[in-house]
């Protein structure tokens, strides 16, 4: 697929919610915003699977671009979290897996749009992750005491290994 995968299947003001295109064989990318604790449990998995949900927590949710992922690591993570940071993962998925699930289009703007996933499904999602995960930014808010690669953006405290 293009790097605007989405753009090359849904047309600028086409509706996004209608069934997806067939895409066998294919591959989508996806973000996902993470703090620095669900980054640890990423990091114990090799890179390869995001932790299970929490018992309160009954939708996984990647992102459908860079743009919304960065916006919630930086405006939420980085400023609500305990430590306060945020990291953008990024990672490539069998498109046959993620258009199982509808395009939710969360408030008002086009870029804030994401996959629900449930949670008893997160296995199966994470078995359909082709490639490790990749943070590819972070955004450290006020009072964050840790110290991140500006390379590799992983708090020096992770070591990164395939």
């Amino acid at each position: 697929m293009t790097s605007n995968w989405l753009e090359t299947l849904f047309p600028t003001n086409a509706e996004r919610t209608v069934p997806w295109p067939e895409l066998e064989g294919e591959t989508v990318t996806l973000w996902r915003p993470v703090g620095e604790h669900e980054l640890v449990l990423i990091a114990q998995s090799g890179y390869r699977a995001f932790p299970p949900r929490l018992p309160d927590q009954p939708i996984f949710y990647p992102v459908l671009n860079f743009a919304y992922a960065e916006e919630i690591a930086r405006d939420w993570n980085a400023q609500r979290n305990t430590p306060p940071v945020g990291f953008v993962t990024e990672f490539d998925v069998l498109a046959s897996v993620a258009t199982r699930y509808e395009i939710q289009i969360v408030g008002s703007a086009n870029p804030h749009q994401e996959l629900w996933v449930p949670a008893e499904e997160l296995d199966a999602f994470n078995a359909a992750i082709l490639s490790p995960l990749r943070v590819i930014a972070h955004y450290a808010g006020e009072g964050y005491a840790g110290q991140i690669d500006p390379v590799s953006h992983l708090p020096t405290h992770l070591e990164r290994r395939r």
